[in-house]
């Protein structure tokens, strides 16, 4: 059985009329790439400051390899930290950063140096060990900044947002570099973002919050493919919500109708409401087009909005009978030479039904 190293129970706190964590409870295990997911204000930076330390909580407990850290100062925690903005030393070389805190912990000369040696070469640094860190690029003071933090070998590294500040290409490499250099430390990351790819790319759990609270903890593949409630559905790129009539159950389905169509749709672990309408979720890249639509369990007559081309992929914004508008997404121009009108077809099993 996996051994938890983090343990937040019913961990509330309130600035004013702002609720950053409200009863939240999760448990993250040894060696695991955990991941914060939520918009702006949603109370990531907020959980991972109180379990750091820097922030106390109004009231619930968190404990860190067993222990109850609540009258911990964040100095004894054992736990790292990268923020967004490296925190570098300008005055320092990039050997000097990394062995700031074993030379502040008086380890010997030699462990320092084979342990900053160790470090630099495992995030990619090994030629630049005197180099001063102002004349690094973004990416690579984030490296120094991440080597600095594993230096002291802590039981969490709290990653608060640290590829928010660098360009697309940069940030792309430093997603994978990061999930290697996890994996190959052992060592527990809690990982703060708002950007869905980048929580999808690296981790091994999710924790999609809201308002403090957290909506849905899964593996990245079943946050995407089967998110439980419509904040989630509504927070992954590419996925329709759609209004359905609740018209029938039975064991492990349900049956719905979706713009006049009837569909019987999997319901398993679902708690469906006491009322007529239900919300669905449907992918965009589940959604077919033309004589894409031919091979679908599920047919209907839909309007051709608007074709828009995005590179590798493109999408066709389709009106259906009732009026809700949804994206059908393709590698091609599925509806390329057609009229206003387009069949659009999807498969039972591709719709997800949502609670409250």
């Amino acid at each position: 059985m996996a051994e938890a190293i983090l343990e937040l129970g019913q961990v509330t706190k309130r600035f004013e009329r702002t609720l950053a964590a409200h009863r939240l409870s999760l448990t993250v295990y040894r060696g695991e790439f955990f991941t914060f997911l939520g918009p702006s204000g949603s109370g990531k930076s907020t959980i991972l400051r109180m379990i750091a330390g820097l922030e106390q909580p109004d009231s619930g407990h968190i404990r860190i390899a067993g222990k109850d850290v609540g009258t911990v100062p964040p100095w004894r925690r054992n736990v790292g930290m990268v923020f967004q903005h490296y925190a570098v030393f300008p005055h320092m070389n990039v050997t000097q950063n990394v062995g700031y805190g074993l030379r502040v912990r008086r380890r010997p000369a030699a462990e320092i140096r084979e342990r900053v040696s160790g470090l630099l070469r495992l995030v990619g640094l090994a030629g630049m060990a005197e180099k001063n860190v102002t004349l690094l690029s973004g990416g690579e003071q984030q490296r120094v900044a991440l080597a600095r933090a594993l230096a002291l070998e802590p039981a969490l590294l709290l990653l608060d947002e640290p590829l928010a500040a660098l360009d697309e290409k940069i940030r792309r490499e430093m997603q994978a570099e990061l999930k290697h250099i996890q994996q190959k430390t052992g060592t527990t990351f809690l990982y703060v973002t708002h950007d869905q790819e980048e929580a999808l790319t690296m981790s091994d759990r999710i924790a999609v919050l809201d308002g403090g609270a957290c909506v849905q903890c899964d593996a990245p593949e079943r946050l995407f493919r089967r998110p439980r409630t419509r904040f989630v559905a509504s927070f992954f790129r590419g996925c329709n919500i759609v209004a359905a009539d609740l018209l029938g159950r039975e064991a492990g389905r349900a049956r719905v109708g979706i713009a006049g169509q009837a569909v019987t749709v999997p319901a398993d672990g679902v708690a469906l409401p006491d009322r007529p309408r239900i919300d669905v979720a449907i992918r965009a890249e589940h959604l077919r087009v033309g004589r894409g639509a031919e091979t679908c369990q599920t047919r209907l007559d839909a309007g051709l909005v608007e074709v828009i081309y995005r590179g590798t992929n493109v999408d066709h914004v389709l009106e259906l009978p009732d009026g809700q508008r949804v994206v059908a997404t393709s590698t091609q121009r599925e509806a390329e030479g057609m009229g206003p009108r387009v069949a659009c077809g999807f498969n039972a099993d591709d719709v997800i039904l949502l609670e409250d």
